[in-house]
């Protein structure tokens, strides 16, 4: 059965962030992007798979400076929790060099940091022009490793959160809203 059949069937998660308060909030990240980067050749986009999908989509559409869109891919060994800067791992790498050109990171969501730490070692020995990061939704409360985080979306509660790219054992991605995931619903 397709995702967004499975999606329809289950029960919906309450909203924790409205579809149109994510629209809001993408239009304007795009535009503080653009002004950050104005002037610029060109912006190197480089979406964290699976996660970030609809978000960069979203992001890519209204940006208006030059920009190119690349794609990434890790996984933690064990589970999502415990999650620890030595157990990511590469899945999955861009397919182009990205030397002397403005990278921007876009994550779905920043929770432990070990991720997102390991990503800009990983990018930042390719000599990158410049190196910043864009993340929908930051969890400050389960912050183990610190990583500056130059465009937010939004600061969220340790919650469960599903929809708008986000899952749970890949169901409710789909959702064109981000929604709290019940200990019920899991």
């Amino acid at each position: 059965m397709p995702e967004s059949a499975s999606v329809r069937s289950m029960p919906a998660p309450p909203t924790l962030i409205s579809e149109d308060e994510i629209r809001a909030r993408v239009a304007s990240l795009a535009a503080e992007i653009d002004a950050a980067y104005a002037g610029k050749d060109q912006l190197v986009l480089i979406g964290v798979l699976k996660g970030s999908f609809i978000f960069l989509a979203d992001l890519a559409r209204r940006l208006t400076i030059p920009h190119r869109v690349e794609f990434i891919a890790v996984s933690s060994y064990g589970d999502r929790e415990s999650e620890h800067a030595d157990s990511v791992r590469l899945l999955m790498d861009v397919r182009h060099a990205i030397d002397s050109e403005h990278v921007l990171l876009v994550e779905d969501i920043v929770d432990t940091g070990h991720t997102l730490a390991y990503l800009k070692r990983l990018l930042g020995a390719r000599s990158p022009a410049s190196l910043r990061t864009c993340t929908l939704l930051h969890k400050p409360d389960r912050t183990e490793q610190v990583v500056d985080l130059d465009f937010l979306g939004f600061t969220i509660p340790d919650v469960w959160v599903v929809g708008y790219g986000l899952d749970y054992a890949e169901r409710y991605r789909t959702l064109p809203y981000i929604g709290e995931l019940p200990p019920e619903m899991r």
